[in-house]
C-alpha cells in the first residue's frame, strides 16, 4: 500500500538476501522507520515485542525467521544444524500464542525442510518457502478484498446516493499482513470501484492500533474518523453504522473468532441493533483442528504497563506517561473470542460464507 504515494510492503527480503526488513510499527504513526532483522533471535523479539503484528504478518515473519536460522546455522556449524533449527522454531513458536498463522508457517517450513537434503539445500528451501508464504498472503488478501467489495457494493446498491459507514476494531490493515490487509483490502477495493465509504475506527486500547488504521486509510485516500472504543454501540443505536467488519487471529471450525480484545462487545452491540457483523478471514487464519473457540483458543495476556501507561508525541518527541497511581493493579488480555452465533458472515478469499458453510467453503485451502 502507499505511504506518501510510495508503495511499501510490511516485510521483505533485503537486497543482500541475508536479512529481512520490516516497517517498525512501534514508531508509527509518528515516524516511518525501516528495521533490518539479521538473526532469528531478532525476529523472535520483533514478533514478541510487536515491532510487527497481525496474524498473517506474524506468519510471514516466522517463515523468514526460519530462513535466517538456516543461514546462521550453516555459517556456524552444519553438524548441529537440525538441533539448532528445531530450537529456533520452538522459540519462534513461543513468541505469540494466539495467532494460528505463526505455527502454521513453522509447520509448513518444517515439512518442506524434512524433505530437503544437506544444510545448504535447506537454506534454499527455507528461502523459497518464506517467499511463497509472503506472496500467497498478498494474493489471498487481494482476493478477499474483491469478495468483500462485492458485499459492500450490494449494501451501497440498496442505499443509493448515501455514504456507507463501516466500523472496524484493531488494525486489520496492510500493516497486519504483507500487503492489502484483510478488512482494509475490502475497503481499498471498494474505494477503487468508487463506492462512497467512511470508516469509523475504534482506537483499540491499550495498544491503540486504531492509530495505525487511521494513518493507513488516510495515506490511501479513505475517509475515516477515530472513535473511543465504547462509542460503537452509540453509533449503531443511532443508525450510523451500516456494517461492522473486523479481522481475526484465529477462527475455529465452528466459526468462533478470536480477535483483538473488545471485538466481542462490538458483536453484541451489532446483534442488539441488527447491524451486520462480518469477519474478514484469510484462509491462513482458519484453524480446522480446533472444534470451537470459546474457552479453547489461548488468550495472550500482555504486560500490565501497556494499560497503566500511554504513549504519545508532545511535538518534540515520543514519550510515555503514567495514567494511574503507583501500585495500581491491571490486567491486559490481548484478545477475546466472539461466538459464531453473533457473526453474520465470513469474508474469505474463497467467497462469503456463514458459519454453517465456513468449513466446507475453505476445504482444500492451505488450512481447510
Amino acid at each position: 500500500m502507499l505511504i506518501d504515494g510510495t508503495h511499501y510492503r510490511s516485510i521483505w527480503l533485503a537486497e543482500d538476501g541475508e536479512s529481512v526488513q520490516i516497517i517498525d510499527q512501534r514508531k508509527l504513526p509518528f515516524a516511518v522507520e525501516i528495521e533490518t532483522i539479521r538473526t532469528w533471535k531478532e525476529m523472535v523479539v520483533a514478533i514478541r515485542e510487536m515491532h510487527l503484528r497481525g496474524a498473517p504478518l506474524i506468519g510471514a515473519a516466522a517463515g523468514y525467521g526460519v530462513y535466517l536460522a538456516c543461514l546462521e546455522l550453516v555459517a556456524a556449524d552444519s553438524r548441529g544444524f537440525d538441533v539448532g533449527l528445531e530450537r529456533a522454531m520452538t522459540e519462534l513458536d513461543a513468541a505469540r500464542p494466539t495467532a494460528v498463522n505463526l505455527r502454521w508457517a513453522l509447520d509448513r517450513q518444517r515439512a518442506a525442510l524434512a524433505e530437503a537434503g544437506p544444510p545448504r539445500e535447506k537454506v534454499a528451501i527455507a528461502r523459497e518457502q518464506a517467499d511463497a508464504i509472503a506472496e500467497e498472503d498478498v494474493a489471498v488478501c487481494a482476493e478477499l478484498g474483491r469478495h468483500g467489495a462485492d458485499l459492500l457494493a450490494g449494501i451501497a446498491a440498496g442505499n443509493p446516493g448515501r455514504t456507507i459507514n463501516v466500523l472496524t476494531h484493531c488494525n486489520a490493515g496492510w500493516l497486519a499482513t504483507v500487503d492489502y490487509g484483510t478488512v482494509t483490502a475490502v475497503i481499498y477495493e471498494s474505494s477503487r470501484r468508487g463506492l462512497p465509504l467512511h470508516v469509523w475506527v475504534d482506537e483499540t486500547r491499550p495498544r491503540n492500533q486504531g492509530a495505525l488504521t487511521s494513518w493507513e486509510l488516510s495515506h490511501n485516500g479513505v475517509a475515516n474518523t477515530v472513535i473511543c472504543d465504547n462509542a460503537g454501540g452509540h453509533l449503531m443505536q443511532h443508525g450510523r453504522v451500516d456494517l461492522v467488519l473486523v479481522g481475526t487471529d484465529r477462527t475455529a471450525r465452528n466459526g468462533d473468532v478470536a480477535n483483538k480484545i473488545g471485538t466481542y462487545l462490538k458483536a453484541l452491540a451489532a446483534n442488539d441493533n441488527e447491524v451486520p457483523f462480518y469477519v474478514a478471514l484469510p484462509s491462513s487464519t482458519f484453524d480446522p483442528s480446533m472444534e470451537r473457540g470459546v474457552g479453547a483458543i489461548p488468550i495472550e495476556e500482555r504486560n500490565a504497563d501497556e494499560v497503566l501507561q500511554v504513549r504519545g508525541h508532545d511535538g518534540t518527541g515520543e514519550s510515555r506517561m503514567r495514567l494511574y497511581a503507583d501500585g495500581t493493579a491491571a490486567a491486559n488480555y490481548a484478545f477475546d473470542v466472539t461466538p459464531a452465533r453473533l457473526v453474520t458472515g465470513y469474508v474469505t478469499d474463497r467467497g462469503v460464507f456463514d458459519a454453517r458453510h465456513l468449513a466446507d467453503g475453505l476445504r482444500g485451502t492451505n488450512r481447510g
